[in-house]
């Protein structure tokens, strides 16, 4: 019982973690929903074989991910339902510019392939080129010259959609 109490504390301090993944990765709010559904499924699944080698954020982002991934390439969704979870509300609707303005990059982060949108999800969140190596199982060096290009990507895009108006 102790690692089912250690499980779902586990899940509560880092919800927002897979929040953003699950919305990264798919549009519409059931997706979400299901994708995290399924990244909590998938997390629970292999808690008890997390060694502590790493951090567990570090963990969950390369759970997140790789489930993330899967998702999105299952022809046929089978959606595992775990009951007593609700879906995390991370922003205030009171800050309506914020809203939107986080609304308007994951518009264009979404426009990234899959690979990607991992690398500048990690990286929006802080992490350095090392753990985000880790997570992807790239080198510093190709995460590094992969976020200069995705930043130079997402220029351009804006760059493009403000001349369009």
């Amino acid at each position: 019982m102790q690692e089912t109490d250690d499980f779902a504390k586990t899940i509560l301090k880092h919800q927002a973690l897979l929040f953003k993944v699950s919305r990264i990765y798919v549009d519409n709010t059931e997706d979400q929903k299901d994708l995290f559904q399924e990244i909590v499924f998938q997390l629970y699944k292999s808690f008890q074989n997390f060694k502590g080698n790493s951090k567990v954020t570090t963990w969950m982002y390369r759970v997140a991910m790789n489930t993330a991934i899967a998702f999105l390439n299952k022809s046929k969704r089978q959606v595992t339902t775990i009951t007593d979870f609700d879906f995390p509300e991370i922003i205030d609707e009171k800050d309506h510019a914020a809203q939107e303005q986080t609304d308007l990059m994951y518009q264009y982060i979404k426009k990234l392939n899959v690979i990607e949108k991992g690398i500048i999800l990690l990286y929006l969140e802080g992490k350095n080129h090392e753990e985000i190596s880790e997570i992807t199982g790239f080198t510093k060096t190709n995460v590094g010259t992969r976020i200069g290009r995705i930043k130079q990507k997402l220029k351009e895009t804006i760059r493009k959609k403000e001349s369009w108006k």
